[in-house]
C-alpha cells in the first residue's frame, strides 16, 4: 500500500477555481489562457464536420478530418515540448498561441480561399479546413505531460482522482461555455454556413486576446514545459519502460476510443442531418445546429456535476469500476444516438447520458499515473497518450467510409455506406474493449 504524505494538502474539486481568482499573476495568466483556447476549440471543432459537409465534402474526407486531428494529437505533445525547452515557455506560448488564432481565421476564410488543383485533382475549399487543422491545435500540444506530473507530485497517491478532477472541473468549464455561445450566435442565422463564420470570428478574438495576455502579462522567466527532449531515443526508452500494470488499461482504452473516434465527428451531423431533430418550445424553435449546441452544454453539465463525486467515489470502490463505467457510456453511446428517434427529449437524454464518460476520465488519469515513480509521471503519461493516440489514427477515416460508403476509382467496386452499420460496429468494438478491461485491468495499488 503506498504511503500520504500527511504534509500534503487535500485536493479540492474547486482548487482551480479559487486559483484563478486568487489573482496570482502567472496562475491567473495561465488559467485564462487554458480557458480562452478551450473555449475557442470547443465552440468550433463540434461544428466543423457539418460546416465541411456545407462546404462540399464527402463522410470519407469528414472522417479522413478527424484522423488527421487524431495523427496530430499522437505527434504534436513531443515536438511541442522539444521547442518550448528550446524557445522558453513565454516565447512558445506566443507562437503557438498565434499558430492557434490563425487555425481558426482558415476555418473562417476557408469559403473564400477557392479552390486549388493538385496534380490535376480539384480540391474544394474543404482543403483549408485541414490546413487550419493543423494550426488550431497548436497550443493544444502544452500541459498534458505537465498537468500530470504536477498532479501526481501534488496530492496523496489515494487521492489522485480527485486531484485530476480538480483541474478536469475548470478546464471543461470552457467545453460548456463555447457550444453555448455558437448555439447562441446560431439562432439567429437560418444560413449555417454563415452564422458558423460568425461563430470562427468570436473563436479568432478569443484566440488573439489570450496569445496578447501570454505574452505581455507571464513573467515566469526561465522555466519550460517537462524536461529537454533527447530525441526519438527517449521516446523508445519511455515506451519500453511503461509499468507492466498499464497494458490491459492501454488496450481497452485503446479499444474504446478507436471505437469512439470512428463516429465522433459524425455526432453533429446525425442530430442535424439523419435524426433532424430540433426543439420547439412555445415561441422558441431551435434549429438542428442550434439544438446540438444545447446538447452539448447538456453533456458538460452532467460531466461536470458527476466528476467530483466519481473520483469521491473511487476511494471507496477503486479506480478500475469508475474507470470502466466511463469505458461503458463510451461503447454503448453510439448505437443508442443512431437507434433514438427524432424526439429532442429522448436526443437530450441520450447526451445528458454520454457526459457520464467523463465521470470515469480523473479516475482514469489516476490509473495511468498511479503506477509510475514520482518524477516520472509526465513521461509515463506521454509514453501512454502516444501509443493510444497512435492506434486512434485510423479510426475516424474507417468511419467515414463504412457511415458515407466508398468506391474504389478504376474499379467497380464500391460500398454504399450506412451510418446505422458505423455506429453499431463502434458500439461493438466499445463493448469489446470495455470487457476486456474489465477482465485483466489491474487496480491501482492505493486504491485496492
Amino acid at each position: 500500500m503506498a504511503t500520504e504524505d500527511p504534509d500534503a494538502e487535500s485536493p479540492d474539486t474547486f482548487a482551480a477555481y479559487r486559483q484563478f481568482f486568487s489573482l496570482e499573476r502567472d496562475v491567473l495568466v495561465l488559467s485564462l489562457a487554458m480557458f480562452a483556447f478551450s473555449l475557442g476549440f470547443q465552440m468550433t471543432s463540434r461544428y466543423v464536420p457539418e460546416y465541411m459537409a456545407a462546404l462540399g465534402a464527402s463522410a470519407f474526407v469528414i472522417g479522413l478530418f478527424g484522423t488527421v486531428g487524431n495523427v496530430i494529437s499522437a505527434v504534436y505533445p513531443y515536438p511541442g515540448g522539444a521547442l518550448s525547452d528550446r524557445m522558453g515557455s513565454r516565447i512558445s506560448l506566443t507562437v503557438f498561441g498565434l499558430l492557434s488564432s490563425l487555425g481558426f481565421l482558415f476555418w473562417l476564410l476557408a469559403p473564400n480561399l477557392g479552390t486549388i488543383v493538385v496534380g490535376g485533382v480539384v480540391l474544394e475549399p474543404w482543403i483549408w479546413i485541414f490546413v487550419g487543422l493543423f494550426l488550431a491545435q497548436a497550443w493544444k500540444s502544452f500541459g498534458l505531460g505537465a498537468t500530470f506530473a504536477i498532479v501526481k507530485q501534488s496530492v496523496p497517491p489515494s487521492q489522485l482522482a480527485r486531484g485530476f478532477a480538480s483541474t478536469e472541473v475548470f478546464r471543461r468549464s470552457a467545453f460548456l461555455v463555447g457550444p453555448l455561445i455558437a448555439a447562441g450566435v446560431l439562432y439567429f442565422f437560418t444560413d449555417f454556413a454563415v452564422g458558423f463564420q460568425y461563430v470562427l470570428a468570436i473563436a479568432v478574438v478569443f484566440g488573439v486576446i489570450a496569445t496578447a495576455a501570454q505574452h505581455f502579462l507571464y513573467e515566469s522567466e526561465e522555466d519550460s514545459f517537462g524536461k529537454e527532449f533527447e530525441g526519438l531515443v527517449a521516446i523508445r526508452n519511455d515506451l519500453r519502460d511503461l509499468p507492466p500494470e498499464l497494458r490491459p488499461l492501454l488496450i481497452g482504452d485503446s479499444l474504446v476510443r478507436f471505437a469512439n473516434g470512428m463516429v465522433y465527428v459524425f455526432f453533429v451531423i446525425v442530430v442535424t442531418q439523419f435524426l433532424e431533430v430540433g426543439l420547439e418550445l412555445g415561441p422558441l424553435s431551435l434549429s438542428p445546429a442550434v439544438f446540438f449546441g444545447v446538447l452539448l452544454a447538456i453533456e458538460m453539465v452532467v460531466a461536470l456535476v458527476s466528476m467530483p463525486p466519481a473520483a469521491k467515489l473511487a476511494e471507496s470502490v477503486g479506480l478500475k469500476p469508475v474507470v470502466a463505467l466511463g469505458f461503458a457510456v463510451y461503447a454503448v453511446f453510439p448505437v443508442l444516438l443512431i437507434s433514438a428517434p427524432d424526439s429532442a427529449l429522448i436526443v437530450a437524454l441520450l447526451f445528458a447520458f454520454s457526459g457520464l464518460r467523463f465521470a470515469g476520465l480523473p479516475a482514469h488519469k489516476a490509473l495511468i499515473v498511479g503506477p509510475a515513480e514520482r518524477d516520472t509521471g509526465g513521461r509515463v503519461s506521454g509514453a501512454y497518450y502516444l501509443v493510444r493516440n497512435a492506434v486512434v489514427v485510423p479510426s475516424a477515416a474507417l468511419g467515414g467510409a463504412i457511415y458515407g460508403g466508398l468506391s474504389i476509382p478504376g474499379t467497380d467496386l464500391a460500398y454504399a455506406g450506412s451510418p446505422t452499420v458505423a455506429f453499431a460496429l463502434a458500439s461493438l468494438i466499445g463493448v469489446v474493449g470495455t470487457a476486456y478491461f474489465l477482465a485483466f485491468g489491474k487496480e491501482f495499488e492505493a486504491y485496492a
